[in-house]
């Protein structure tokens, strides 16, 4: 079975309706992304941080995957299928993909403030209780803070994903930008010759390996889907 690696960004939730954020001198939500998706930011005033990711779940919990996602869970029919995406939606989990890998973390959910990565102290939230009271402590006594890469942090699975690239006979990218950090570096990773597909509205100079499907990602998918689906 053919082994397919899906890079996803924000352009891939767009269409189900979630806002994005491009910098960290950006808005999100109207919010500064320095007060919200930093270290700093953190740092400085936990309750605002905790109270902002509480809004953005129950935002979340409303929206639905769109068909871009559901055609990209299909493709696990015919090929063995990984997805790793730059945004914290699970709404590739939801559209029925049973392999994701999540570069920028999951916004369902918190884990300790004073070790990120320890799986103990990682909790994940529900649409009932998608709320954490601001000053909530995880198990090792530290706040529980979101469990989101903020701006500045190192990015744990980045190698974890690479290796994926390293092994995949076709790549797919969607809704992320060729030119910026991390799609560019992990193209590279990606084996000579193989197919690399790039499902995005908007002309890219992509070089001449890739093959541009200029449409959104649902339209895109489906394009793409009659090409590898046959």
């Amino acid at each position: 079975m053919k082994k397919i690696v899906v890079l996803t960004g924000a352009g891939m939730s767009v269409e189900s309706g979630l806002k994005t954020f491009r910098d960290a001198d950006g808005l999100w939500e109207n919010y500064p992304v320095a007060k919200v998706a930093t270290h700093e930011g953190w740092e400085a005033d936990p309750t605002l941080v905790t109270n902002f990711y509480n809004m953005l779940r129950k935002k979340c919990w409303g929206v639905q995957p769109n068909e871009g996602h559901r055609l990209v869970a299909k493709l696990e029919e015919q090929y063995d299928v990984t997805v790793v995406t730059q945004n914290v939606d699970n709404l590739h989990e939801m559209a029925g993909s049973s392999k994701v890998i999540h570069l920028h973390g999951e916004l369902m959910k918190v884990c300790s403030s004073r070790d990120v990565d320890d799986p103990r102290y990682q909790v994940t939230l529900t649409p009932d209780n998608c709320e954490i009271e601001p000053g909530t402590k995880a198990g090792d006594g530290s706040l529980l803070r979101p469990f989101i890469v903020f701006f500045g942090e190192a990015v744990p699975n980045i190698s974890l994903a690479a290796e994926e690239v390293q092994e995949a006979d076709i790549l797919i990218i969607i809704g992320t930008s060729l030119v910026v950090y991390p799609a560019a570096g992990l193209l590279h990773y990606a084996k000579p010759g193989i197919p690399v597909y790039l499902i995005d509205p908007n002309p890219v100079r992509a070089g001449g390996r890739v093959q541009q499907i200029q449409k959104g990602a649902s339209e895109g998918m489906k394009e793409l889907s009659e090409i590898l689906m046959k």
